[in-house]
């Protein structure tokens, strides 16, 4: 099953992202919840943003594995984050976690700042849909 991605010339390139991404007829949509970087096994042992970022996106991935999908089944990604300028700062190694889990597969993605998060020191938070192939 592969996606067809939609990247307007008008919009710019993305880098990082994809501007929109079609799902093949059949497949089967995985709504995932919200995901935090903290170890839910360990609470308020908080980590810094980039293991943060990367344990929010093991997460997420795990809900997707339990469902019986892969990475690449990733379609559509929001990231909130309460600290944009810790997050630019961290990039390079955001960059790194996302290559090692996905590759250079990217979905269709947004970024956002918000005040605060319900988990105390929970810096970033990561809900997603996946699609996967029919059963």
């Amino acid at each position: 099953m592969t996606f067809e991605i939609f990247n307007p010339e008008s919009l710019g390139a993305p880098r990082g992202w994809n501007h929109g991404l079609l799902a093949p007829a059949g497949g089967r949509v995985l709504f995932v919840a919200g995901q935090i970087g903290l170890d839910p096994k360990a609470p308020g042992a908080a980590r810094g943003f980039a293991e943060q970022f990367g344990a929010a996106l093991d997460h997420v991935l795990a809900v997707v594995r339990a469902a019986g999908g892969a990475p690449s089944d990733l379609a559509r990604m929001t990231v909130f984050v309460t600290d944009l300028g810790a997050y630019r700062a961290a990039r390079p190694a955001l960059g790194e976690a996302w290559r090692a889990r996905f590759g250079t597969h990217f979905p269709a993605m947004a970024l956002v700042e918000v005040r605060g998060l319900v988990d105390a020191g929970a810096m970033v938070e990561i809900e997603a849909t996946a699609v996967l192939t029919p059963k």
